[in-house]
């Protein structure tokens, strides 16, 4: 896997292999689920709640992990760690990274799924 790739491959092969018939709802379920935890982010970064970033971030990574986004989940876990420290003076700057590692997760998933 390269250093930038934005989704693993060889993971979500086997993934749509396991589920067959399933996989483009699982996609679509992802790929919904993971603009409204952009919102709750978002939501949380603009009231200053440090839990309720560390929570939203922590959930969307693992849901990234799951399909196969590394480099999304890498984002995410950096907005994890701001919650955590409680310091979210960079958090607009990382919902800014996540939102774009988003855009390219999505094209991906959309040619894998339709591929």
């Amino acid at each position: 896997m390269s250093e930038h790739q934005h989704i693993d491959h060889d993971a979500l092969a086997e993934l749509r292999d396991v589920m067959e018939d399933e996989f483009a709802i699982l996609v679509n379920t992802f790929l919904q689920d993971a603009d409204d935890r952009l919102e709750q982010l978002r939501a949380g970064a603009a009231s200053e709640d440090a839990e309720e970033v560390r929570k939203m971030a922590h959930s969307f990574k693992g849901s990234c992990i799951n399909i196969g986004a590394p480099e999304l989940a890498e984002r995410c876990r950096t907005a994890e760690q701001l919650g955590r420290d409680g310091d979210l003076s960079d958090i607009h700057d990382c919902i800014s990274a996540i939102e774009a590692e988003l855009g390219a997760v999505r094209q991906e998933l959309a040619h894998f799924r339709d591929g």
